[in-house]
């Protein structure tokens, strides 16, 4: 099978004012960055975070997708994922389809099941066990598709029932549908269904930590890619397969910082170095190490933090050609 080109994608949580964020998605842009994301996460500073260790992410994904959509002029616009029980499902597919409209058909439309328990007990959100959450997310992909469709709506699900109206505005191109996750029943679902499968920790635990980077090793990671082309079956050549390289450090010399950051994740140094969700090294030792992995994993494209953009701008360079 041919490998297929890579792409790179940027994501941000957070920004002081409208001109930072302008200057950050413009300057993906001209590097040549393919996709600028954020994540979608609503809590602030406090106690109920501070137990996730997770970062505070100060705007909200809708406005600030349709922010630097209008900002720009080519750089796809996206959201690693939009957790589905943050959103009432008919106002997202709305916000969703308006983004991709009002943009010129630059929509990279990803969707979760959620994960960050402290999060959801912290606005009363019911954190449900995650056969419920995956099948919900099942529900609203079902209805997200329906709305962009010609006609008439007519979904009846255990999580979404729309009927007697037909969905608008509609997308102006088939923006691709990215699902993310970790775990077997996400993958196979993502497997079944998106264009995208973005490949992520096995976020069991509620928390960021070393039981979930523990779970993306490379021969999980193998195993995981193996559900979703069992679940994909014929339609796996057609899958673009995407990670979050969180762990991005392009320097001469790594060593300290793999060793910290093995030593916080309980895991060796070698181990911590080929990490699937971690670059470290020089611009030629990560444009060989991406090479590697896409021959190895058949992942071609790859999202660093918005802390990487500038560092990693020689990679994104090299590897797309521009």
């Amino acid at each position: 099978m041919t490998a297929k080109p890579f792409r790179f994608g940027v994501q941000s949580f957070s920004a002081d004012s409208g001109e930072e964020w302008t200057g950050r998605v413009q300057r993906a842009e001209a590097i040549g960055y393919s996709a600028f994301h954020l994540a979608d996460h609503l809590i602030g500073p406090g106690p109920a975070l501070e137990q996730t260790a997770h970062p505070a992410q100060n705007l909200a994904a809708i406005p600030a997708m349709a922010y630097a959509a209008a900002v720009t002029e080519k750089i796809k616009i996206g959201c690693r994922v939009f957790c589905i029980d943050y959103h009432q499902p008919i106002v997202l597919a709305k916000s969703a389809m308006t983004i991709d409209r009002l943009s010129g058909g630059r929509l990279e439309l990803g969707l979760g099941a959620g994960w960050l328990k402290a999060e959801y007990d912290a606005i009363g959100v019911k954190f449900d066990e995650p056969g419920m959450r995956i099948d919900r997310l099942a529900d609203i992909v079902e209805a997200i598709r329906a709305y962009s469709a010609e006609g008439e709506i007519n979904v009846d699900n255990a999580s979404v029932r729309w009927r007697g109206f037909e969905g608008v505005p509609k997308p102006l191109s088939k923006p691709p549908l990215m699902i993310g996750g970790g775990s077997q029943r996400v993958l196979k679902l993502a497997g079944r269904e998106a264009d995208i499968v973005s490949l992520n920790f096995n976020n069991r635990s509620g928390v960021l930590g070393a039981d979930g980077v523990q779970s993306s090793s490379e021969t999980l990671t193998l195993k995981k890619i193996a559900w979703v082309r069992d679940a994909a079956a014929e339609r796996f050549a057609a899958i673009e397969l995407e990670i979050g390289a969180y762990f991005t450090f392009v320097m001469d010399d790594p060593k300290p910082v793999v060793k910290n950051f093995a030593k916080l994740f309980s895991c060796s140094d070698s181990d911590m170095l080929a990490h699937p969700h971690a670059l470290f090294g020089s611009v030629d030792s990560v444009c060989e190490e991406l090479e590697r992995r896409r021959e190895l994993f058949g992942i071609s494209y790859i999202t660093v933090p918005d802390t990487a953009l500038e560092p990693f701008a020689p990679v994104v360079e090299r590897l797309t050609g521009k």
